[in-house]
């Protein structure tokens, strides 16, 4: 047999561990040949093709990105990208297409499999830790250690100079990554997209930190909003999957604190680099066995399915599921971290 292997959307600590793994175990196990893809989805939309092989994949676990390269290729909006894509599959063999990606990606994988026949078997990718049916996605632990690394360094010098600063960390729609940094880096104040923030009570809980002579740190996810106020955006131009480009909202909440409260704050967004370096080493096993839990299940011609971590067991389940609505941050989890506020 031979398997087709890509990964989609935004790249992510952790990706090359999960090719690694599945062109491992899928040689060394099953006697299968591999193909890569290059660019996600416009791979196959494009027969752009790479192979892949135990001498391709040496070396490659610690290191960040992708060699496949990665994409926001949504191929459904191609014209005529189902056909081409089973044109591709069917040019060169490829019998089964492991795909590494986010809500998008698995998303086009959902449709490919269950309603034009192309076998499927997903691996859930994202920092932003928000795909639902799996209890974490790689990527998001290397992500929350660099923006938790990030906000210890600028405890520092904010009591130098007591000052506000304001971190803004990615996460899309999704408050993980501010709810679990700003926690390890004993943030004053946490804000999530899941619940609206009063600019006021901001500002009351920043006064009060420096009544006690201590400089307050702000983490915002970029798609936190203010209360009566809208998302902030970079621009208002979409991806081939509709998403608009956010970030900016930290800025602006930066320069609310200081016309409010009268005290200098400053922002840092953390931006790509969440997204860059080395895997953690959690990261690392968790990606290699979504990946060798991925060619089992091609190997059991389970497709339209999804690995996925519950507990400490890699289970399957439908690719659907995963990608059928975002994993968002509980209003009582949010609830705990309230203690520290202020």
């Amino acid at each position: 047999m031979r398997v087709g292997v890509l990964t989609g959307g935004g790249d992510c600590p952790g990706l090359n561990a999960v090719i690694r793994a599945i062109v491992r175990k899928g040689t060394q196990e099953y006697g299968y040949d591999f193909l890569g893809f290059r660019d996600g989805w416009r791979g196959p939309l494009e027969n752009d093709t790479v192979p892949l092989d135990i001498p391709a994949v040496r070396g490659i676990l610690p290191r960040g990105g992708t060699i496949l390269g990665s994409s926001r290729t949504n191929p459904l909006k191609a014209e005529d990208g189902v056909r081409r894509i089973k044109e591709t599959l069917a040019k060169q063999e490829v019998e089964a297409l492991i795909a590494i990606g986010g809500e998008d990606t698995l998303g086009v994988a959902t449709r490919l499999s269950g309603g034009f026949g192309v076998p499927c078997v997903g691996v859930p990718k994202t920092i932003d830790n928000d795909l639902s049916a799996t209890d974490y996605t790689f990527g998001f632990d290397t992500a929350v250690g660099v923006a938790t690394e990030a906000i210890d360094r600028l405890h520092t010098t904010a009591e130098s100079h007591m000052r506000v600063l304001v971190v803004e960390v990615m996460g899309r729609h999704a408050g993980w990554i501010a709810l679990h940094s700003g926690l390890a880096g004993g943030a004053n104040v946490i804000l999530i997209p899941e619940q609206r923030f009063d600019v006021d009570q901001v500002c009351g809980w920043i006064q009060s930190r420096f009544k006690v002579r201590y400089a307050p740190i702000v983490v915002v996810a970029e798609g936190a909003m203010p209360k009566g106020g809208q998302m902030v955006l970079k621009d208002d131009s979409k991806d081939s999957f509709g998403h608009v480009r956010l970030s900016g909202v930290g800025e602006w909440l930066a320069k609310e604190i200081e016309s409010r409260t009268g005290k200098e704050a400053r922002t840092t967004v953390l931006g790509h680099t969440q997204r860059g370096g080395t895997p953690s080493a959690f990261d690392r096993w968790l990606a290699t066995r979504f990946g060798l839990h991925a060619i089992e299940a091609v190997h059991d011609g389970d497709f339209g399915t999804m690995v996925a971590l519950r507990g400490t067991d890699i289970v399957r389940v439908p690719i659907s599921e995963a990608t059928a609505k975002l994993k968002t941050v509980d209003p009582a989890l949010y609830a705990e971290a309230g203690v520290f506020f202020g």
